[in-house]
C-alpha cells in the first residue's frame, strides 16, 4: 500500500491553523476541500510536475486551485506558524540544539524567474537563486532566505540569526539564539563576528585564506544533510515559481515536513 501523502498527524496540526473560507452571500461552487487541496499542494512539491499535470483522479482540483490556495495560504503565514508550533515541540522535547547554529547556502537554477535571482557563480552564470539556510546542532531546519545567485554568504549572516522566532517550550523565557555561531569561510567578516558577540554568540569562523583541517566538518555537515533533505522535495531543485513568495512557501512546506519527520518519526 503506498504511503500517504498527508498524514492524519500532520493534518492534525495544519488544520486548527488554515483560515476559514470567505462566505458567498451571492452563492457559487463551494469551496474545495482543504486536506484534498494541500495534498495536490504537497504531490507537487514532491514530484516537482507542473501544476497544469496534477493528476485529476487524486480528487485535489485542478493545479490552480491548488496553487491559488497555497498562495491564500502564504499571504496569512500559515507555514510560518505552523513551523514555529513545530520548533516549540521539538525544544518541549529536548530535540532542538541551543548549542550551536548553523549556517550555510545551496544555488538553485531558476526557470522563468525574474524576481531574487542573479548569474549563478557555480552554473556558468545562468539565472538562479540561493537558499541560506540556518539549522540548529541537530539539522533541525530554524529558518531561511531566498536571494540572487550571486549574493554572498557574509551579507546574510546577520538577518538569518536575526530571523529566527522567540520559541518557547520550556520553563523561563522564550528562546532564540545560540551559544555559537558555526560558518564556513564564506562567512568571515569582523564585523559579522563583532555584531553576533554582540548578541552574547560566540561565532567560529575560520578565517579565508586560512590551512584546511580547523575540524568544523564534524558539525558542518548537519546542515548539509539538511540541504540534501530540502533537495529531495524535487520542486525546490528547480525553481519554477515566478514570485519568489511561492517559493518560499514550498520551502517553508518542506521545512515543516522535516521538522515533522524529527519530532514524530513514526507518524509520518
Amino acid at each position: 500500500m503506498a504511503r500517504p501523502i498527508l498524514s492524519e498527524h500532520l493534518w492534525g496540526y495544519v488544520q486548527p491553523l488554515l483560515p476559514p473560507h470567505p462566505p458567498h452571500p451571492k452563492g457559487g461552487r463551494p469551496f474545495l476541500d482543504d486536506r484534498r487541496t494541500l495534498t495536490g499542494v504537497l504531490f507537487v512539491l514532491k514530484t516537482g510536475i507542473p501544476w497544469e499535470y496534477l493528476p485529476q483522479e487524486m480528487g485535489c482540483g485542478s493545479g490552480m486551485t491548488c496553487w491559488r490556495r497555497l498562495r491564500s495560504w502564504q499571504r496569512s503565514g500559515v507555514w510560518q506558524k505552523i513551523h514555529r508550533r513545530l520548533l516549540e515541540y521539538l525544544r518541549w522535547t529536548q530535540q532542538l540544539d541551543f548549542f550551536c547554529f548553523i549556517a550555510d547556502s545551496s544555488h538553485v537554477r531558476a526557470v522563468g524567474a525574474q524576481a531574487q535571482t542573479g548569474p549563478s557563480p557555480v552554473d556558468r552564470r545562468k539565472r538562479g537563486s540561493k537558499i541560506h539556510l540556518l539549522v540548529d546542532g541537530q539539522g533541525v531546519p530554524l529558518t531561511f532566505r531566498l536571494t540572487a545567485g550571486n549574493r554572498n554568504d557574509v551579507e546574510e549572516t546577520l538577518h538569518l540569526v536575526d530571523q529566527v522566532p522567540l520559541l518557547a517550550g520550556q520553563v523561563g523565557h522564550p528562546r532564540r539564539r545560540p551559544a555559537f555561531f558555526l560558518g564556513d569561510r564564506g562567512y568571515d567578516d569582523e564585523g559579522d563576528r563583532q555584531a553576533l558577540r554582540h548578541r552574547h554568540i560566540i561565532p567560529i569562523i575560520p578565517k579565508r585564506r586560512s590551512e584546511h583541517g580547523s575540524g568544523l566538518g564534524e558539525y558542518r555537515w548537519f546542515v548539509e544533510r539538511t540541504i540534501s533533505w530540502l533537495k529531495q522535495f524535487r520542486r525546490i531543485r528547480i525553481r519554477y515559481e515566478r514570485h519568489p513568495t511561492m517559493f518560499e512557501a514550498f520551502i517553508t512546506l518542506a521545512m515543516i515536513m522535516i521538522c515533522h519527520r524529527i519530532a514524530f518519526p513514526g507518524l509520518c
